[in-house]
């Protein structure tokens, strides 16, 4: 260590100290590592590459190879995918035994293939999705337009996928999924929110999308729209309380309108249309309307 950098070792020492940030320091207590970002990146690249084959990854297989092709793919992914649980579990886990940790590798093993299964229903779900963006937008020319590039197929991709994991109880793995595309499109959906098939995000920027939200079949919202909770019920130690329902439930066929703002555990009606810039933290009865008063 040169002259000028002869004090980074009181800094390296104060910042090796464990008790200064104890609450907040993952301690690898069976020396496993944490989960990889880039590395649950290449599996959720892998995913894409498989559920819309031709559009992401290679494009020169045929009809004849595309059975090989994604069981090929679907091969690497079991194998990232089973790891990466393994470290999600790790990285929360206070288990200490060898054997304990045995049966967990064989736990995330099976989440894996539980979560490979799924994946036609994703499928699905996707393409349900892209028609309703193909569906919903006079701009889009064609679906694959749409799956190239919208940034609501992209957010909800990862979505669905995340959503698959946390219905199966991996820990960590799902937020750092949605995070994700958070990050790329400015489309914050919680992996525990429920949507519902044929959704579409137009413009999508600033979309926030809350853990117990839920959302029916044909929902259509637009860029800004917020579905948030309105308060947090405290424990005894004025701290919140994890899990309780508290965003809004939108039933089939809504459409809610640019920058609008719903809190709360509160019902948006069938087939309601909320106006934008609107600010709603009641009731709206199924055909309703609510819009800024002039």
């Amino acid at each position: 260590m040169t002259e000028s950098h002869s004090g980074f070792d009181i800094v390296v020492a104060e910042l090796s100290k464990i008790c200064g940030y104890a609450s907040l320091a993952h301690l690898s207590r069976n020396n496993k590592p944490m989960p990889s970002v880039e590395r649950l990146a290449e599996i959720v690249e892998l995913l894409r590459q498989v559920l819309f084959p031709g559009y992401f990854g290679e494009s020169d297989f045929t009809p004849e190879t595309l059975r090989y092709y994604i069981g090929a793919k679907l091969d690497r992914i079991h194998r990232l995918l089973a790891e990466e649980i393994m470290r999600g579990r790790c990285f929360s886990c206070e288990i200490t035994t060898a054997e304990e940790c045995r049966r967990c590798e064989e736990t995330s093993r099976d989440t894996a293939s539980k979560f490979v299964e799924r994946l036609p229903e994703v499928r699905r779900l996707l393409a349900s999705d892209v028609e309703a963006a193909y569906e919903g937008d006079p701009a889009a020319t064609s679906y694959g337009e749409t799956i190239y590039c919208y940034p609501s197929i992209y957010a909800m991709a990862n979505y669905r996928i995340a959503h698959e994991l946390y219905l199966l109880g991996v820990p960590l793995i799902p937020r750092i999924i949605t995070e994700m595309a958070h990050t790329k499109t400015g489309i914050d959906i919680h992996p525990g929110a429920q949507i519902g098939e044929h959704f579409f995000m137009d413009h999508g920027t600033g979309i926030v999308i809350g853990e117990t939200t839920i959302i029916g079949k044909g929902v259509k919202i637009y860029q800004g729209v917020t579905l948030g909770a309105k308060s947090f019920p405290l424990d005894e130690n004025g701290k919140p309380i994890k899990g309780v329902p508290r965003h809004p439930i939108v039933e089939d066929g809504v459409v809610i309108y640019a920058n609008a703002t719903v809190l709360g555990r509160i019902t948006i009606g069938r087939n309601a249309v909320i106006g934008g810039n609107t600010w709603v933290t009641e009731d709206v009865p199924a055909n309703g309307k609510v819009h800024l008063s002039r």
